[in-house]
């Protein structure tokens, strides 16, 4: 069996949970998600546990009694805690910074022109006073590890010198530079 299928989900106070069929609805205090999930996966609400089952032992079912309940998961956790990730502007990258203008995050990246970027429904961009860190927060998991990522997409660290937008905590292994001439006719 499936160890993270198996695994029963806790649900927190505060946190409703409706299935009807395949529509799996979560409603928290931070906001509503709904998803359909296969309908080869059975869902039972014991107290304050959602249990998933799946039907048989085939491997593609048991491969997605692990995915619906990860997603299931990450909807109780996204309405009632939330989810963020945080992005770094290398300190090597002079002249690169975010603003807030309004909703919207304004970042310049050393392009000719600054860069406006406004949140899709259920996102939210903060930044801090030294305008070296970029906040992308939300309830759904998958919704804010894409919009990071498209944001880091504007400008990927470079190798050489690592100027860039980062993940919080990403090493970026430099690269050497060009060697500098040796020998004759070096001067």
């Amino acid at each position: 069996m499936s160890r993270i299928g198996k695994k029963p989900i806790d649900l927190p106070k505060g946190v409703d949970i409706i299935i009807e069929g395949s529509l799996v609805s979560v409603k928290g205090p931070k906001g509503e998600l709904k998803r359909v999930v296969d309908s080869r996966m059975t869902m039972t609400l014991e107290n304050t546990q959602l249990i998933i089952k799946r039907g048989s032992d085939v491997r593609e079912e048991r491969a997605l009694h692990g995915l619906t309940r990860a997603l299931v998961a990450n909807m109780v956790t996204g309405v009632s805690t939330g989810f963020k990730r945080v992005l770094e502007i290398s300190v090597e990258s002079v002249g690169y910074r975010a603003e807030m203008a309004g909703k919207n995050l304004t970042l310049y990246l050393g392009y000719s022109h600054p860069i406006d970027y406004p949140p899709p429904d259920g996102i939210i961009f903060t930044t801090d006073a030294k305008a070296r860190t970029i906040t992308v927060s939300g309830i759904d998991k998958e919704l804010v590890g894409e919009i990071a990522a498209r944001v880091r997409r504007l400008r990927p660290p470079e190798p050489y010198k690592g100027k860039g937008i980062r993940y919080q905590g990403e090493v970026v292994k430099l690269k050497p530079g060009k060697a500098g001439k040796t020998g004759k006719g070096a001067k």
